[in-house]
């Protein structure tokens, strides 16, 4: 189960609260909450203070995120040690 909560002021800066798993279905309901955000122009941050596992495609996505200029804080130091192997494959 994956839940994101939104915070933040349309068309400036939005901050996705993300708790739970990344996995499966729910990777892309959460580049769907991020997609409607960048859109706007909005600067976008993840919160993943909560987030228990982040499976592959959702490491890549996030990973595209990143590069987008999306700012994550909060990082667990799992998913962290993920985003760094995915960066070295």
């Amino acid at each position: 189960m994956l839940r994101i909560a939104a915070a933040g002021n349309p068309g400036t800066s939005a901050t996705l609260t993300v708790e739970g798993r990344v996995v499966g279905p729910w990777v892309d309901e959460f580049r769907q909450a991020c997609q409607r955000i960048l859109v706007t122009g909005a600067e976008l941050t993840l919160d993943l203070h909560e987030v228990a596992f982040v499976e592959r495609d959702g490491l890549e996505l996030l990973q595209s995120l990143v590069d987008r200029g999306v700012t994550v804080v909060n990082c667990p130091a799992l998913v962290r040690e993920q985003l760094k192997a995915l960066s070295r494959c």
